[in-house]
């Protein structure tokens, strides 16, 4: 498919499927006249990169995530490394601490809201 399409059913731009390729996450084939063409498995893997970026992995830590993760089979991928698997621990005890960051700032908000309500 070309890049138009996979922007339209992934909903991605085509700047950052162009990104995505540079950066070695998305290959795409090239036509006689110089224009990509994507494979069908191109749209799950544009998902998996927006769920990887959207969890703040930067593009080197999806590089190295996208070959482990499971095949299209539904079987584990057996590319992981425990040094990986280490860093992605440790990231993902980053996003519990900003998590748990946005909830006391929210209540801290609501509780200036109720005051300020005079609830």
């Amino acid at each position: 498919m070309r890049i138009g399409e996979l922007a339209r059913r992934t909903g991605v731009s085509e700047r950052s499927l162009r990104y995505y390729e540079t950066q070695g996450l998305l290959r795409a084939d090239r036509t006689p006249g110089g224009h990509r063409d994507y494979p069908e498995a191109a749209v799950d893997r544009v998902v998996r990169i927006q769920e990887l970026f959207a969890a703040g992995l930067h593009s080197n830590k999806v590089a190295q995530l996208l070959p482990c993760m499971r095949d299209a089979d539904g079987g584990p991928s057996a590319v992981a490394t425990p040094r990986l698997v280490s860093d992605l621990a440790e990231e993902r005890d980053r996003i519990d601490r900003l998590i748990a960051d946005l909830v006391r700032s929210r209540d801290t908000l609501d509780e200036v809201i109720e005051a300020a309500r005079g609830t």
